[in-house]
This record gives C-alpha cells, sequence and structure tokens, in this order.
C-alpha cells in the first residue's frame, strides 16, 4: 500500500530520501499536475542546490493576466470565480522572471498556445515531439518521479485511484514499467473535484508510492472557460461538419473550431432543413451540395480523440455520438474544460460514465496495437483539427513560426494525419481561419511559401476555411493550388496567384472562378445571419461560465482591442462614446467594470469607448 501523507513538504522528502537528489519528475500534460507536490519538490531544490531537479512535462497552465485596467476590471471577477483557489506552479513564476535556479530543468514538448514566445529559456528547452512519442523521450532521459493529480474512490474498505484526466501518458510509462523497461516512483494527489473515470486509468493502491491525500491541499481544478464563436470559426466549422459521415468515427481538436463543429453537427442531426438552408447560404453557388454529407445520423459516430471536452458530451446528448466500441462511445486520453464540464462528468451514472473510457494516447493516436481491431473500429474516420496557416501547395503550419519560435507544440496532429492516410475511408480536415489580424490591417493566413511547416505538402488532405472546403489529396500541384486559392480570402488572391504563376505552378491564363471571387467576411456574416437570429448558432452552444453581462461585453471588449490597432478608429469610438447615452443594458456592462460612475480621466475616456463598442460601432 502507499504511504500517506496529508503534509506536500512530507512528500517532497520522502521522495528524495527514496528517490536521492538526482531528480527526473515526469508530469502529466494540462490538468493532471499535482501542484502541491510540484511546489514542494521546487522549493526543497530551490533551498538545497545540491539537488538536480528536472521538471517533465506539457502544457502548464496558468491564470490569465491582464494588461490594462479594461482588462483588469473585467478579468479579475472571473479569475477569482473560476480559478480562485487554484494553487500557482511555482516552476513558472520562476520562468516568467528569468530566475529558475541553475539547479533547476522545466522540459516541455507542447505549449499553451503563444504563452512562452520570445522567452529564451522555454524556447531553447522545448522538445519537438509527436505526442506518442514523449514517452520513450521520458523514459530516454532517466525518469524515476511521477507526480499526477487523481481521484479517490473507496468501496468495501478498498481503495482506488482514477488517473482520471490524464491517462494519455501515464498508462503508458506503468506499461513500460510492468514490463521492467522503467522504474519510477508514481506519485499521487487526491483531488475532491476530479472525475472518478472507469476503465485502464482505474488503479489499485499498491500502484503509487505515496498519496497526498487532505482537505488543506485539495484545490478547485483549472478551468478555463468555453471562448465566444464567432462567424469565421462558425462558417468553418458547418463546413466541417458536412464532411463527417454517418456511421463514421471523429476527432476534434479543442477551440471554438471543434465547438462549432459540434453545434453545426447538432443542427444537422436534430434540425437538418435549417442545416441544408444554412449550408444553401454559406457556399459558393458553384458547389454541389452532393459533395456534402447532410444527412442525419441514423446508424451515429464513434468518438476516439486524444482530448475530450464539453462538445463531445453535448454530441453524446443529441445522439449523435452513438456507435458503440466495445460498449464505449468515446474513447480519450486527456480532458480539460469548464467547471460545468468537470461537474457533468461527475454527475454521470455508472451506466453513462461506463460509455466514456480514458486510455493511453498510443491508443487514441496510433493504429499500432490490435491493428485490426482499430481499424475495424475506426470507420470513415474525420480528424479534425487546427492548423495557424497553410501554403498554396498544402503544407500546414500548426506550431510555430519561421523564426523557430514555438508557439505551442505538434502534440497529436501528425500523429491523426498519419491514421488519415493509414485508415479505409479516413480523412484529415485542418481548419484555419483565412486572414488573421497584423497591426491595422488583415493579413492572409494562406501563404505561397513559408519557412516553417508542421504537416508536409505530401500529407496534404483536405483544408477548410470560412470559404469552404479545398480537398486536395491525390491532386497535382496545380490543381492544389487552385483549391486553396478558392478557399483563400478575395482581398489576397491575386497576388498569391501571381506567386504561383511567376514560379512556374499555375498557368498563366488560370482565374479563379467568379464564385470565389467573393470570400470575403461581409459575405460570411450576411450568410449566417438567419440562422444567428433564429438561434441557431449562439455564441456559447455548450454553455458558458460568463454571466449574461459578461457575454455582452466580450464582443464590446474585442471590438476595442481591435480598434487599438488603429488610432484613428479609436478616436472615432471615442467620439462616438462621448455623444452617446448608454441605456440600461449598456449601464449593467459599465457597472461590471466599475465605469459607470467615471471619476477619473481614464475612466471617463474608457466609460466612452466601451459604451460605442456595446453600440457596435
Amino acid at each position: 500500500m502507499p504511504k500517506l501523507f496529508s503534509d506536500p513538504d512530507d512528500v517532497a522528502e520522502d521522495i528524495i530520501r527514496d528517490v536521492g537528489t538526482n531528480l527526473v519528475v515526469g508530469l502529466p500534460l494540462g490538468l493532471g499536475k499535482a501542484n502541491h507536490v510540484v511546489n514542494a519538490l521546487y522549493a526543497r531544490a530551490v533551498a538545497d542546490r545540491s539537488i538536480d531537479l528536472t521538471f517533465l512535462s506539457a502544457l502548464t497552465l496558468e491564470k490569465p493576466k491582464p494588461n490594462n485596467l479594461l482588462e483588469r476590471r473585467f478579468i479579475e471577477p472571473v479569475i477569482d470565480r473560476l480559478f480562485g483557489g487554484y494553487p500557482d506552479l511555482a516552476y513558472a513564476d520562476a520562468l516568467h522572471k528569468g530566475a529558475l535556479p541553475p539547479n533547476i530543468r522545466v522540459i516541455e514538448f507542447f505549449f499553451l498556445a503563444g504563452k512562452w514566445l520570445h522567452m529564451p529559456y522555454a524556447q531553447q528547452h522545448y522538445i519537438s515531439a509527436n505526442y506518442t512519442h514523449a514517452v520513450s523521450y521520458l523514459l530516454a532521459r532517466g525518469l524515476n518521479v511521477v507526480a499526477q493529480l487523481v481521484a479517490k474512490r473507496v468501496v468495501g474498505g478498498v481503495t482506488r485511484y482514477s488517473l482520471s484526466c490524464n491517462t494519455d501518458t501515464t498508462l503508458d510509462i506503468l506499461r513500460a514499467r510492468a514490463q521492467g523497461s522503467a522504474s519510477f516512483k508514481l506519485i499521487g494527489q487526491v483531488n475532491s473535484e476530479l472525475p472518478f473515470m472507469p476503465g485502464s486509468g482505474d488503479l489499485p493502491a499498491d500502484e503509487f508510492s505515496s498519496v497526498l491525500d487532505s482537505p488543506a491541499t485539495d484545490f478547485p481544478l483549472f478551468a478555463p472557460p468555453a471562448e465566444p464563436i464567432g462567424d469565421a470559426k462558425y462558417a468553418i466549422g458547418l463546413h466541417a461538419a458536412g464532411l463527417v459521415r454517418d456511421g463514421g468515427s471523429l476527432q476534434i481538436g479543442i477551440g471554438q473550431v471543434g465547438d462549432a463543429l459540434a453545434q453545426g453537427l447538432v443542427i444537422r442531426h436534430k434540425d437538418n432543413a435549417q442545416f441544408h438552408a444554412i449550408m444553401k447560404r454559406l457556399s459558393p453557388a458553384t458547389e454541389p451540395s452532393s459533395a456534402l454529407e447532410t444527412g442525419s445520423f441514423e446508424k451515429g459516430l464513434y468518438g476516439v480523440s486524444e482530448m475530450l471536452f464539453e462538445a463531445f458530451l453535448g454530441l453524446i446528448e443529441s445522439g449523435i455520438l452513438k456507435r458503440e466500441v466495445d460498449g464505449t462511445v468515446l474513447h480519450g486520453a486527456f480532458f480539460l474544460g469548464p467547471k460545468s464540464f468537470y461537474r457533468a462528468l461527475r454527475e454521470m451514472t455508472p451506466d453513462q460514465i461506463g460509455r466514456i473510457q480514458m486510455m493511453p494516447v498510443s491508443f487514441t493516436n496510433e493504429i499500432y496495437g490490435e491493428e485490426d481491431k482499430k481499424r475495424r473500429a475506426r470507420v470513415d474516420a474525420r480528424f479534425v483539427n487546427n492548423a495557424m496557416m497553410a501554403t498554396l501547395m498544402g503544407a500546414a503550419i500548426s506550431d510555430g513560426l519561421e523564426n523557430g519560435q514555438v508557439v505551442s507544440g505538434v502534440g497529436g496532429q501528425y500523429n491523426f494525419v498519419a491514421q488519415a492516410f493509414a485508415l479505409k475511408g479516413a480523412r484529415s480536415i485542418l481548419a484555419l481561419e483565412a486572414t488573421r489580424q497584423a497591426g491595422a490591417g488583415a493579413q492572409s493566413n494562406i501563404r505561397w511559401a513559408y519557412g516553417h511547416e508542421t504537416i508536409p505538402r505530401h500529407l496534404r488532405d483536405v483544408f477548410v476555411t470560412e470559404y469552404g472546403i479545398a480537398d486536395v489529396r491525390g491532386q497535382s500541384d496545380a490543381d492544389v493550388i487552385a483549391a486553396m486559392l478558392a478557399v483563400a480570402d478575395s482581398r489576397f488572391q491575386g497576388e498569391l496567384a501571381r506567386a504561383a504563376k511567376d514560379a512556374g505552378k499555375l498557368p498563366k491564363s488560370y482565374e479563379i472562378p467568379a464564385a470565389h471571387r467573393e470570400n470575403l467576411p461581409e459575405r460570411i456574416t450576411d450568410a449566417l445571419k438567419p440562422a444567428r437570429e433564429a438561434g441557431l448558432l449562439p455564441s456559447f452552444p455548450f454553455g458558458s461560465d460568463f454571466t449574461d453581462v459578461e457575454q455582452r461585453l466580450i464582443p464590446a471588449l474585442e471590438i476595442l482591442q481591435d480598434a487599438q490597432r488603429t488610432p484613428l478608429r479609436l478616436l472615432g469610438l471615442l467620439w462616438r462614446g462621448l455623444r452617446r447615452t448608454p441605456d440600461a443594458a449598456d449601464q449593467a456592462c459599465l457597472a461590471r467594470l466599475g465605469l459607470d460612475r467615471p471619476a477619473t480621466f481614464a475612466e471617463r475616456v474608457y466609460h466612452a469607448l466601451v459604451s460605442a463598442a456595446l453600440a457596435g460601432y
């Protein structure tokens, strides 16, 4: 049986006594870090420089940090409500300050998107790795401790612990230990909010060396709220929803596009006529509707995804995820989401939770191991993931910049692209917005060329932007370029086409079809407006931890954020706001920011700016 502790300092002391002063500590990706144990080990190494401490991890979670008065007034109450009591990781704070002691190393293979840009230490110690390769890298570095958050259950006097949110790498590492190819201490920290998930991660107590279990070290789970879905991402999700085949399999990446895709599937299943109407308005006139999968889900889908999030529960509740594989409708490897997501998992009946099984990442992200069984289960699979940019010839940029800076990481994206080519009837769908804001203007996310690639062009398959679908698998370079031009923003199509022609990759006589020369944000907004007004495409389709007032404030704050890139636009907002009298609903929003009775010059300026933004200027 494991040693039981109530004080994390005692856990750290016990680890050092058993393992020694050369500590190589594996921490689960994202939610499953045993924060108190991690901080206790960090404090011991700070105090005693003879201790050599390495943390090997991914996706270090941190509370949002506001940058200005307006952000602070909006986000601080949200932080208190959603993250209050969550213990910060001491090593992350030291990294930001550039104060990590020389005897401590932090090495990650996946970053919170954009969090560690231009941070030399983090960038220099990043390991580029497929998710499925991370375990071998951990073991090669001499892993001797794993510290993980766990759920606890006692039945008939017998205690069991669930790996819950992070079976991903831990189960594979435990398998290596059972086979004699690894030796490490598994340390658990009990958390009362963590759902007890059945399946392979439901472990007997004797798998653990020690467990920290005390009310004093219990804490609220990290619970990032869902983000609102804008028109561009809804359009992407709806296009992707038309590529999912009934009776097939589904993997979705996290984010607004994933939520938009799931909501598109719900509309397609529950209100098929409306789905047809939306797609008719959204798609160019020349695009045949027969190219889309538009029927409801009679057979249903089977979900197999490295990450589980709230939208998957919505698909189960809507009767879409219902095709069972060994009694399971959804296999996952880790999860992260808002408080309502964790609560829904905790409150499920045994039969309901039994249909969701947490597995090692080697199961979800690869077909190796029980390959015949996986091939039979993963029929007509659709692997839907996000990209930052794509080239006209079909390479995808998802994890980093051409100057070498890492934005996030490869994660499982390559794994799923590879599966799409290995499985019969499977497709890899990479989603990206056609443009992004760059200073005062827009910049195309579809490039002629770019100095970094995540997915090479020989693995090009399907790209989806708000303007449509580019099916490029097996196509010639010229045909791929034409398909990518058709889903590019029309403000950039001309220069992109010229670059391809100048390189001799596109015929000089080629012209973009007229139906695709109106790829502008206004067309997307107009196309989705009836469905928006009918309540079919809500900003938060699967619920929100933001209050109604906060939900109304978010688009206004986004307007202000965009306006900051253009001083003239900001001055225009200020002028309109000074001349405008806010109504009662606006006053509630201003009060939420402490601007209903502005007392200082700065508050009066912000009062006017927010007032104008709430009016949609």
